[in-house]
Parts: structure tokens; C-alpha cells; sequence
């Protein structure tokens, strides 16, 4: 099998009603990766803040969707439509998209595009849950949503605008010749990098759970409360996967439908490579595999494929996913003992890290000239410019909205603390004196 065709960023001819349709019913499944994503995180939770952590994860959902109807569309845009842009070097830079607020487009917008606006629904609000696992067990509800907003009103648009609206990253290629400019048919960019970035400057920012660094400078180990739900969740995260790379190939990449079963091969063996790579660096490192680790492998090797796996072939797809399953365990330990960032979930490792390393591969294995050098424009940008903007938007939301919990509540967990009762009510999950 050879890399996808055609790779192209020119709009696509009129849709057919059965391609609509296909790509419909794979939107319709995609929310998968979502309810995946979730139970992920919540597994890898403590136990008394379990409910609070799903409970999150559709509030967080639903303000990025509401928000994201009123005015964050408005600003992602459309290719060809109207942009903020500013002229330098000659060249047209498109940073922002000007449509009409409400979606108020949407009855008259071609077939494309309202499927382009129903996948950056669900991109946008993966992009705001990233985010919430690496909160957990002290992250108020209150703020998640906050964030969440934040994240759905302003800076997905941006990034979604970039690459998929028509915007300068993706304009490289006819401005500069870098290839096709920016390819990320599954969100690698505008969903996962953007997510883990996001999780990074909320690490920072709310700082670690009480117990976690010792004052002697040890770090304490909080494993996950539920394995099974750790595990299950990839495997429903992997049913989503297929179906999201698939009709993002076909919305943001034109792909013909001869590509899709290429493409969904792919996400399968990034995936899989990864799992056995994480497998094995933790069978030699700790004698006995990680469950917590695999899973962050299995969800790295995910994430890559989102913009690799359209213009991979199978064994560029592994070799992609061996990548990220070598790089994610040694990363979240890096984190963790070296940085003390207390990430629960492991998504600055497993969605921003891995998110970036698709963009980079993705730009080996596509075909265009120059396209290397378009991905790491994109590398560039998110770093450079969405990670501050991030980072300063969330201090000063913390100034609003307080990010984290009291001591009182997180000590008796967040079930307690927001809810008033616990996700599992006839067991006792914690002594109060064991945590200090």
C-alpha cells in the first residue's frame, strides 16, 4: 500500500450523497474516543473523586459545545470565507475567521462543510477534556467548565482556523511552497497538542495533589483506582479512533473512499506497536508490565495516527506508533520525577507529546515536497504561541475561578466535596487519617 492520495489542501469537488452519508455515520461513531477519553480518566482517578471525574467530562463537553455554537465556529471559519488576516512578505497570514455568530450558516452550507462543523463539535470538545484528566482529584468543577469555555471560545478556533479554516498554516504550501501546507486530518494539532498543552499549563498552574512530593523531594505513588476501566476505555477509545481518522480523511484531506480502510488499518497499528513498545520498557524497567503505562501507550500510538495515519503506509504507521510507545513512559516518568508535574492521566505525554510527534511523522511519510518543514511550522506555533496564550489565559482565569479545590475537600475527595456523596457508596475507599 502506498501513502494517501490525494493529499491536498485545494477545496474538494461536491459531495457525493454516499460519501455524505459514510462519512455521517462515522461522525456518529467518533464520539467513542470521547466516552473512551473519559472512563480513561477516570480509572486512572483516585477512587473518592470518581463521580466528580465523569461528571467533569460531560460538563466539560457541554459548555465547549454551547460555547463553541454562539461564537467559537464563528471564529474557527471556513476556507475561502471571510478571515482576520494581516499582509506581510507580501503574503496573505489568516489568523482568525469572521463568520456569522449562532451558526446561522448552517442551513445553507454545502454538505462538506456542515460535516466540517459536526467533526470540529466533537474535536473541540476532546480538546477541552484532555485537560480535565490531568486535573483530577483537585481540579473544582466549577473552573474545569471555565476552562473549558476558555478553550471552546478562543483558543481551539484559533488553532482550528490555522489548519482547517484556511488560515496561514494552512496556506504554506501556496505562500511558500512547504508542501501541501499543514496536514492534520485527525486533529494531532488543533485537538491532542492543543489538549496536552493545555494539561501542562494546568499542572503548573493548580500544582501537584497534597502528598504527591514529599518535602524530601520523593515522589509518591497514586495509582489509578480502577484498571478495568482503564482498559476498557481503549479499547472503546479504539472503535472511536477508526471512525474519527476515517472521516477526517475524508472532510480536511479529500481522500477517496478507497483510502478509508488504509487509513483505519493504520490507526490500528500505530496503536498497537505502541502497546507492545510500552509493554516492554516496562517488563525490563519494573519486571512486570504497567497496566496504567500500556494504556498510555496504546492512547499515544492513537494520538499519532490522527495525522499520520491518512499518508502512512502499514509499516511507517508502525514504526510511528513504536515511537510513541518507546517516548510515552519515559516521558511521564521525566515529568513526574525530574519535573514533579503531577499528571494523573498522563496526557502532556500521552496527547501533547504524542499529538506533536504525529505532526513530525507526518511530514516524513507524506509525499508533497516540503512538507516536513510545513509540520514543524505547526510544531513551531503550537509551542510558541498557543502554549502562552494557554498558560496566560488559564492564570488568569485562576484569578476568577479558583482552579483548585480547598485542602479540606480534596482530603475528603471530590465526590464529597462536589456531589455530597461517592461513586461507590457501600464501600469505605479511604481512611481520612491515612492522608496527610
Amino acid at each position: 500500500m502506498s501513502a494517501a492520495a490525494p493529499i491536498t489542501q485545494a477545496p474538494a469537488a461536491a459531495m457525493s450523497e454516499a460519501v455524505f452519508a459514510l462519512t455521517f455515520a462515522l461522525l456518529l461513531i467518533a464520539p467513542l474516543a470521547l466516552a473512551g477519553v473519559a472512563l480513561i480518566n477516570t480509572g486512572l482517578g483516585r477512587s473518592r473523586s470518581a463521580a466528580q471525574a465523569m461528571l467533569g467530562s460531560l460538563a466539560v463537553l457541554a459548555v465547549a459545545a454551547i460555547v463553541f455554537a454562539f461564537w467559537g465556529a464563528s471564529l474557527a471559519g471556513a476556507p475561502g470565507a471571510r478571515e482576520l488576516a494581516f499582509h506581510a512578505a507580501g503574503k496573505s497570514w489568516g489568523v482568525l475567521g469572521l463568520g456569522p455568530l449562532l451558526l446561522r450558516e448552517l442551513g445553507s452550507a454545502a454538505p462538506q462543510r456542515q460535516l466540517a462543523l459536526l467533526f470540529e463539535f466533537l474535536a473541540v470538545a476532546m480538546a477541552a477534556m484532555i485537560p480535565w484528566g490531568s486535573g483530577a482529584d483537585r481540579w473544582r468543577l466549577a473552573a474545569g467548565c471555565a476552562a473549558a469555555a476558555v478553550i471552546a471560545g478562543l483558543v481551539f478556533p484559533l488553532a482550528a482556523h490555522w489548519i482547517w479554516g484556511g488560515g496561514f498554516l494552512a496556506a504554506l504550501g501556496a505562500n511558500f511552497g512547504l508542501g501541501a501546507g499543514v496536514l492534520d486530518g485527525g486533529g494531532a494539532a488543533t485537538v491532542h497538542a492543543l489538549g496536552g498543552l493545555a494539561a501542562l499549563a494546568l499542572a503548573w498552574i493548580a500544582g501537584p495533589r497534597r502528598g504527591k512530593f514529599p518535602k524530601e523531594g520523593l515522589s509518591t505513588a497514586m495509582p489509578g483506582h480502577n484498571a478495568i476501566y482503564v482498559l476498557f476505555g481503549c479499547l472503546l477509545a479504539l472503535v472511536g479512533w477508526l471512525a474519527w481518522n476515517a472521516a477526517g480523511a475524508v472532510i480536511w484531506l479529500h481522500a477517496p473512499l478507497a483510502e478509508l480502510p488504509g487509513t483505519a488499518m493504520n490507526t490500528l497499528l500505530s496503536a498497537a506497536a505502541a502497546l507492545l513498545m510500552t509493554f516492554a520498557i516496562t517488563r525490563v524497567r519494573f519486571g512486570k508490565p504497567d497496566a496504567s503505562l500500556c494504556a498510555n501507550g496504546w492512547l499515544a500510538g492513537l494520538v499519532t495516527s490522527t495525522a499520520c495515519a491518512a499518508v502512512a503506509t502499514p509499516f511507517e504507521a508502525i514504526f510511528a506508533g513504536a515511537v510513541a510507545g518507546t517516548v510515552t513512559p519515559l516521558l511521564v516518568e521525566l515529568l513526574e520525577l525530574a519535573l514533579s508535574i503531577d499528571d494523573p492521566s498522563g496526557a502532556i505525554a500521552v496527547h501533547g507529546a504524542a499529538g506533536l510527534w504525529g505532526l513530525v511523522a507526518a511530514g516524513f511519510f507524506a509525499a508533497p515536497s516540503g512538507q516536513l518543514a510545513a509540520q514543524l511550522v505547526s510544531v513551531a506555533a503550537q509551542v510558541g504561541v498557543l502554549l502562552p496564550l494557554i498558560y496566560l489565559l488559564f492564570a488568569l482565569l485562576n484569578r476568577v475561578v479558583a482552579f483548585r479545590v480547598d485542602p479540606d475537600g480534596e482530603r475528603i475527595g471530590m465526590d464529597l466535596h462536589e456531589l455530597g456523596g461517592g461513586a461507590y457508596p457501600e464501600f469505605v475507599i479511604h481512611r481520612d487519617e491515612s492522608y496527610r
